[in-house]
C-alpha cells in the first residue's frame, strides 16, 4: 500500500476496542497537529499476509517512511512518533 509523506496507516480490524480508541487518538492528534496528516484504516482480516504479520499487535499505526507504532501507546507517544515523522 503506497502512502505519501503525509498519510498514516492504522492497521486493525472491525469490532476491536483498543482499534477505536487508538483511531480516536489519531483523529484527536492528527486534527491538532501543524501538519496536514491524513490517515486511512487498514483492515488486516483482509488479507492473510496482514492477518498474519499484525494480529496479535494491532492497533498499529505506520509512518510514511514504514516505521511503526504499536499499541499500547498514549496521546503523548502518538505525539512523539508523529513529530519524529513530519514531512
Amino acid at each position: 500500500m503506497a502512502q505519501d509523506d503525509t498519510t498514516l496507516l492504522l492497521y486493525g480490524t472491525e469490532a476491536c476496542h483498543l482499534c477505536e480508541l487508538a483511531e480516536a487518538l489519531v483523529v484527536r492528534v492528527t486534527s491538532a497537529s501543524d501538519v496536514e496528516w491524513h490517515w486511512q484504516k487498514v483492515d488486516i482480516s483482509e488479507t492473510d499476509a496482514l492477518f498474519e504479520r499484525y494480529g496479535w499487535v494491532i492497533p498499529v499505526v505506520a509512518a510514511p517512511d514504514g516505521s511503526e507504532l504499536h499499541w499500547p501507546f498514549d496521546q503523548p507517544a502518538l505525539e512523539a512518533f508523529l513529530l519524529s515523522h513530519q514531512p
